[in-house]
């Protein structure tokens, strides 16, 4: 065991020198707007609870209900006796809302899209990925064995290019890509990578982890255009804007039961608890049901953009780089002295010399509080 504390020391100490190094700081999370962390009380700029629809009533009623109805776990993986009726329930309105034949619910987002990559290719075949998809899809790629090609960030020449010269070398190809990236808050060009897609027998997937329930009437970002995007695989989770857990994919029926029998870790993954499916639920009813509500949050970012003097969002998050990781934590702990939760982001998770500070926006946060952080923004932190 000592050498083992020995590496883990060693590890963590080459991160602290870099200003990389992380902790999980306790954080209660309030009303959703406003959170409680170091015995403070903060206004959160950070979660991607676009909707606040994890304090809403009635999606905390239905969470209840499911597990007074179904008990608190699932017991099994869903091939097993862990799928319970809720299951199709939620499956058939995510199908509805992506308009696609059927769904695929799985454990998490993470997990889905670690799924879902190598069920449908492998060695003899091609991803295409942008270079700043989220790290879910990237080792979803590296588990398939497929070779892994990467493309210039939201840069549709470099993909055409890459395509022309290599796509015959493969039996099948995957593109990959986010609806809305994570990081940087840019909306991917969809419709012109399903043309693409198209044009060359290619299969496009998208990650709308960030755009179901903020863009497109809360459809998501395939649907910001008119007609929506072609995308045959419509990947996202249930833990942002839904306000719940867990992740999916919408496509096409036999695509979905080819999930059922290849996608490991929905296979031997024990299926979610009750109480996150009837959430998710209910809060697909609201999302439906108030197409105005699910414009707030962008709304509210474009006013904090035009406040603050930067480039217009095009979804609920603001990216912020500072560059220098140990600059980046400054910025975010003056925001904290402020009164407001800015966390900083820093490498791997962007890349090196890119930190930055990451602001998101819900419908519930204050109006006065956007326009105080802009202020703080442009006059403290990009002076």
């Amino acid at each position: 065991m000592q050498s083992l504390d020995l590496f883990a020391r060693d590890k963590l100490a080459a991160r602290e020198r870099a200003n990389l190094r992380r902790s999980i700081v306790e954080t209660a999370a309030g009303d959703g707007v406003h959170v409680i962390r170091n015995g403070r009380t903060l206004v959160s700029f950070c979660s991607n609870d676009y909707l606040n629809l994890s304090q809403h009533p009635k999606v905390k009623r239905a969470a209840a209900a499911a597990a007074e109805t179904y008990g608190a776990g699932a017991g099994a993986s869903r091939l097993v006796t862990g799928s319970h009726p809720l299951y199709a329930a939620l499956e058939s309105r995510l199908a509805k809302l992506k308009g696609t034949e059927a769904a695929c619910v799985f454990g998490s987002g993470y997990l889905a899209n670690s799924a879902i990559i190598p069920a449908l290719v492998g060695p003899g075949d091609a991803i295409l990925i942008d270079e700043l998809a989220h790290a879910s899809m990237h080792s979803g790629a590296r588990l398939s064995g497929a070779t892994i090609m990467p493309f210039r960030h939201n840069d549709v020449a470099d993909l055409r290019a890459l395509l022309e010269r290599e796509r015959a070398r493969f039996q099948h190809a995957l593109i990959v890509t986010e609806g809305v990236f994570s990081m940087d808050g840019d909306v991917a060009p969809l419709s012109d990578l399903s043309a693409l897609a198209q044009r060359f027998d290619a299969w496009l997937m998208s990650d709308d982890a960030h755009g179901v329930g903020v863009l497109g009437q809360g459809r998501g970002s395939a649907f910001v255009t008119d007609p929506p995007a072609a995308i045959p695989l419509q990947m996202g989770t249930l833990s942002k804007a839904i306000g719940s857990y867990g992740g999916y994919l919408c496509a096409s029926r036999d695509v979905i039961a080819l999930m059922q029998n290849r996608a490991r870790p929905l296979i031997y993954s024990t299926g979610l608890p009750p109480a996150a499916i009837g959430a998710a639920i209910a809060a697909l009813d609201i999302i439906e049901s108030e197409p105005d509500y699910t414009a707030l949050p962008l709304q509210k970012a474009r006013a904090f953009t035009r406040a603050a003097n930067l480039p217009a969002a095009e979804s609920a998050i603001v990216p912020i780089t500072i560059g220098d990781a140990d600059a980046a934590l400054r910025a975010s702990a003056l925001l904290e002295d402020e009164g407001f939760l800015v966390v900083a982001i820093r490498p791997p998770t962007v890349p090196e010399g890119t930190a930055r500070l990451r602001v998101t926006f819900n419908a519930a946060q204050p109006d006065e509080s956007i326009e105080r952080l802009a202020h703080i923004v442009r006059h403290r932190i990009l002076t």
